[in-house]
């Protein structure tokens, strides 16, 4: 055991620290300089910067920004990449009898933060797009175009950041993503509409990281018996923080600054990250293979972790393959599922219950019943996942969505019956709902340390295309009917249903590397 003098050594950083603070630094000064023009447009110019050519500091700013990030990015990353292949296996773990500690309480909160900024930026769309159509002066149907590209950068960062996390290390990455968030936070400054897509794609990008970096560092630093309903409930808390920060926001702030202050507040957003980076953790294993000896000991001493020796077992890597091939075909299908019934069908219900001869008031109060549903479900999503099963507690809520849609398949005359119609959309809602609280954690336990982060970002990536795809079908004009979204997704969610239960295998109470070494 180390001393807490050792404990308190590591840095944020490596050896490339002083580049790291330096580029964070001109990241910062570069955004300070775009506040002149905001300022003046907000006593002269009713937040309109429309139209207004772009002044000799902001120039300076967005020059300072191009020099700082690539800066802050080199400082981030370790001089000597992992050794290891995507084969690799878990060497470093908690026992499982190892308690929860305050370091633990610290990287729960940070990571969690992570989250809500992740959803957060979706979030902000919809708040973001009125005010931008009438600024700009453009039709709804170019300003759509403003969320195609932005979930198109979310579900590209997903993928993006989960593979590089398995190259550098998964505090790395998490870096990186907040480093990008935090300079594209100008994008609130642009004068054109243009310029908007831009940013807002890099914001995209750097956003959709943190989702599936923060469940694989939560699985590797979790005690094997907290780790199920840790991840559950910290993702669960993630998505609803990142609605109500994004909503709490807009109601705040956007009446007396305009739309564009929620974008800037980006930059406050990723600072806070950056201060609290600290506690944040890097996974073990990374850190044995670089030879940071000091941050590994600290970790052994504030998580518990130790070295633990390989679980030996006749299977072959054939097998392995064979395994992990139908588990991703399962978890990318029900993510993709997801994502149709939660950008698209949800979506579209308050215009198809408008259709169906409802007031757009008792349409809108149905989808605001979700925000009363959530909790709940993921309360007991998580404690069924830690408690019961986390294979048929997945299975469960695909099953659950599943029911929901042959409900919206119901005869017109049959859902005319308000309490029908009620039920088939509270049913919708608590399946997505749970299942996207279980979906993620599932994936980044089933998946070995080599390839975990591509896997897990893989799933998520899938679990944003599908608003991607709608906003293009809004491009186009193609909004479907509840039914016949619902007929679409039937097989999908069935098969992704069938192919868990197939594939997948019981994690509640293993650790990760019993779960490595076993092929089912």
């Amino acid at each position: 055991m180390h001393s807490s003098k050792t404990a308190s050594t590591p840095s944020i950083v490596g050896e490339r620290a002083p580049y790291f603070w330096l580029g964070c630094a001109a990241i910062t000064g570069g955004i300070l300089l775009h506040l002149p023009m905001l300022a003046h447009a907000h006593l002269r110019e009713g937040n309109r910067l429309v139209g207004m050519p772009m002044d000799p500091w902001m120039y300076l700013g967005m020059a300072l920004i191009l020099i700082g990030v690539p800066l802050s990015c080199w400082g981030a990353l370790p001089k000597q990449r992992t050794q290891h292949g995507d084969g690799a296996v878990t060497n470093y773990e908690a026992p499982d009898a190892a308690p929860l500690t305050r370091w633990h309480a610290g990287v729960l909160f940070v990571l969690t933060l992570g989250l809500v900024i992740d959803v957060m930026k979706p979030a902000t769309l919809g708040f973001v797009l009125p005010g931008m159509t009438l600024e700009y002066g453009i039709a709804q149907s170019t300003a759509a175009l403003l969320p195609f590209i932005a979930l198109t950068g979310t579900t590209i960062g997903s993928f993006l950041w989960g593979w590089l996390a398995d190259i550098y290390g998964r505090r790395v990455s998490i870096l990186l993503s907040t480093i990008l968030f935090a300079s594209t936070a100008i994008c609130g400054a642009m004068p054109s509409f243009t310029w908007n897509l831009v940013m807002c794609f890099l914001m995209g990008i750097s956003a959709g990281g943190m989702l599936p970096v923060v469940y694989t560092l939560l699985a590797e630093v979790m005690p094997p018996r907290h780790r199920s309903w840790v991840l559950v409930l910290v993702g669960g808390t993630g998505l609803i923080g990142g609605y109500l920060a994004a909503s709490a926001a807009a109601h705040l702030f956007e009446p007396e600054f305009g739309w564009r202050v929620l974008w800037l507040q980006g930059f406050p957003s990723a600072l806070l990250l950056l201060a609290l980076a600290r506690l944040i953790p890097e996974s073990p294993q990374f850190l044995a293979e670089q030879g940071r000896t000091d941050e590994l000991a600290a970790m052994q001493e504030r998580f518990g972790i130790v070295p633990r020796p390989r679980v030996v077992t006749p299977q072959d890597a054939a097998a392995a393959h064979q395994r992990h091939g139908g588990l991703t075909a399962a978890l990318t299908i029900a993510a993709l599922a997801w994502s149709f019934v939660n950008f698209g069908l949800l979506l579209w219900l308050p215009t198809d219950l408008q259709e169906r001869g409802y007031s757009s008031e008792l349409a809108s109060g149905i989808l605001a019943s979700s925000a009363l549903l959530a909790l709940p479900t993921i309360g007991l999503a998580a404690w069924l996942y830690s408690r019961w099963s986390s294979k048929w507690t997945l299975v469960g809520t695909v099953v659950l969505t599943l029911i929901g849609l042959i409900g919206a398949l119901l005869p017109p005359a049959l859902l005319s019956w308000s309490p029908l119609l009620v039920a088939v959309i509270a049913t919708l809602i608590v399946g997505t709902n749970g299942m996207i609280a279980v979906l993620l954690p599932y994936t980044a336990e089933n998946y070995p340390l080599g390839v975990r982060g591509r896997a897990t970002g893989l799933v998520a990536a899938s679990s944003k295309f599908g608003g991607v795809a709608v906003q293009g079908f809004a491009l186009v004009g193609l909004i479907p009917t509840l039914g016949g979204a619902a007929f679409a997704l039937l097989v999908p969610m069935a098969a992704s249903a069938g192919l868990i239960a197939w594939a997948g295998r019981e994690t509640t109470g293993r650790s990760l590397r019993e779960l490595e070494a076993q092929p089912r």
